[in-house]
């Protein structure tokens, strides 16, 4: 068997001692972590614990943690065994249960340990598609506690955008391993989920986190390796980089590459990475959508009311598409998109007023500022944008928005020579800010909704107010007609 996988590692892989600077630390971490699951010598011991509603398995406290390796590691100092115990936890082979945050607490806090095969000594540099496969994964299991994260969701989008020629097969692959992980059992379900995702904590970390897997000087070297195979989280090897497709493969000798030649190679593939790529199947229906969404408000190609000023000289839909008194096309129009709310004078004073009822106006008078400045005179434009920064971005302003700290580093260094285009980055990010958090409710509110509801109930209330003051009338007639019968037949007696 030894000799078996000495012939294999010889042919795909090189020893890993050999080809990871890193594997001492790893194997130093791996001895303490199997020593403390030992209970038999003395381990920490593994228990479930029981919540509210439910049990906690396979889990073990911070503070039990931090006793053993105070006690087996001949440790003085509490310090010292939490700042040990934080670095095993950084390379992901212990990991909280109640957070993604991967370092060691002296407390009650539970933590899991990490299965082996999610040991960093055992996986190596897994690929983006991995990645890919496990955010699907997440989308696709309903449960609160596997929602993903803001940073996931924009890292789910742009693996989209990069994958997008061979995402069917990425969203079935991850759609099998749903399937198989819906047959097991529920708490061992519960744990492989823990232990994946803080796999990927390590791997993938939170914005602003170190990251423990990234590579040095020392082991850039391997990349210059050509019998070097990846190994992949899900056990495939992926030397799909070796393999050149025939297409590619030059008929010409090949020559030493000079500077010109990768500086050249690095612009195409940068240019390359920002290509939004989609298949044509894609672009036609959505072409398509777009076009059934929009062709009643043509009046080239549908018949408008009251009649057509393309081929008549009457004015009078562009006067009524002007007016402050939408009609119900017009309502309608606006939850097709922010752009259709805010091009409509009458729909953007809807969506002031909306954000005025929630405390948060100062984003699109913001937003309104900022174009109006683009079609501000050349000379006004610099004492227009300094007004528009004491307004809504200087410390203490009247109308402070929330900006991000990357925005609001590139608005002020624009600042220092104004332009029409200054606020572009701050503008964006309020757009993006408007259109995922407040647009959604102000489509929900009453404000909208009434005026939607308004324009379709107007000619039903209006004859329902016919039909009962006809009743009224009938009503009152048939009375003073039964009244005066009475009379008279009580004359006639």
């Amino acid at each position: 068997m030894a000799e078996g996988s000495k012939d294999q590692g010889g042919v795909g892989t090189m020893d890993p001692e050999e080809d990871s600077p890193n594997m001492i630390v790893y194997r130093k971490i791996e001895d303490i972590i199997t020593r403390i699951q030992d209970e038999k010598a003395g381990g920490v011991a593994i228990r479930t614990v029981k919540s509210f509603l439910s049990k906690i398995p396979s889990v073990v406290s911070g503070a039990d943690i931090v006793q053993w390796l105070i006690k087996n590691l001949s440790i003085e100092d509490p310090a010292e065994a939490i700042h040990l115990g934080s670095l095993i936890a950084a390379h992901g082979y212990i990991f909280p249960i109640s957070d993604h945050v991967l370092t060691l607490k002296d407390d009650g806090t539970l933590y899991r340990f990490q299965s082996p095969y999610f040991w960093p000594s055992n996986c190596w540099e897994p690929e983006n598609t991995d990645y890919a496969i496990y955010l699907c994964k997440r989308t696709m299991q309903n449960k609160a506690r596997l929602e993903l994260a803001d940073y996931e969701a924009e890292n789910l989008a742009r693996l989209q955008r990069a994958f997008a020629r061979k995402w069917e097969f990425i969203f079935m692959q991850a759609e099998a391993q749903v399937k198989l992980d819906r047959k097991k059992d529920k708490a061992e379900r519960k744990i492989l989920d823990s232990q994946e995702r803080a796999f990927w904590d390590v791997h993938r970390p939170v914005p602003g986190c170190v990251n423990t897997t990234e590579m040095d000087i020392r082991k850039c070297r391997r990349e210059k390796n050509p019998h070097r195979v990846k190994k992949s989280v899900y056990g495939v090897a992926d030397d799909s980089q070796n393999q050149l497709s025939p297409v590619h493969i030059s008929s010409q000798p090949a020559r030493k590459p000079t500077k010109e030649d990768v500086q050249k190679e690095i612009t195409f593939l940068n240019i390359q990475l920002d290509r939004h790529c989609m298949k044509v199947s894609k672009v036609a229906d959505s072409l398509m959508s777009y076009t059934d969404q929009f062709v009643e408000y043509d009046p080239l190609v549908s018949s408008v009311e009251p009649s057509n000023p393309w081929i008549s000289d009457d004015t009078t839909f562009w006067d009524l598409e002007a007016s402050r008194e939408p009609s119900q096309q017009r309502v309608r129009k606006w939850g097709f998109s922010l752009e259709e709310a805010l091009k409509d004078p009458a729909g953007r004073d809807q969506f002031l007023k909306f954000l005025e009822s929630e405390f948060s106006s100062e984003n699109l008078r913001f937003w309104l500022a900022v174009q109006d400045l683009k079609r501000r005179p050349f000379r006004e434009v610099p004492s227009r944008a300094q007004e528009i920064w004491q307004e809504f971005l200087a410390e203490g302003a009247p109308s402070a928005i929330n900006l991000d700290s990357h925005s609001y580093e590139r608005t002020s260094q624009n600042l220092k020579d104004p332009g029409r285009y200054s606020y572009e980055d701050a503008q964006e990010h309020i757009f993006k800010l408007m259109k995922s958090d407040s647009y959604a409710r102000f489509l929900r509110s009453n404000i909208y909704q009434d005026l939607l509801l308004a324009r379709k109930k107007q000619p039903a209330d209006t004859e329902q107010g016919r039909r009962t003051s006809l009743e009224k009338f009938t009503r009152s007639v048939g009375k003073s007609l039964t009244g005066k019968r009475l009379t008279g037949l009580m004359q006639s007696s």
